[in-house]
């Protein structure tokens, strides 16, 4: 099947069953990088651990709101 041909096909799909499709298109182009993923996996196991060392700073979120209100 061509990409026209699929084009064709899609548009007669009913929006909803279009949206889905593009949902699963879109899905099917997320596939992970295996090192990003572990990296990212390492860092959410550290950075509660390095918080309770005192490493991390915290701050009230009414901070940032103020810091953003300011931009």
């Amino acid at each position: 099947m061509s990409h026209t041909e699929i084009i064709e096909a899609a548009l007669k799909l009913r929006p909803v069953e279009r949206l889905h499709l593009m949902d699963d298109l879109l899905e099917s182009l997320d596939e992970p990088d295996p090192v990003i993923e572990a990296a990212w996996l390492t860092e959410a196991q550290d950075r509660p651990a390095a918080f309770e060392r005192g490493e991390l700073h915290a701050a009230p979120i009414e901070e940032l709101f103020t810091k953003l209100g300011a931009l």
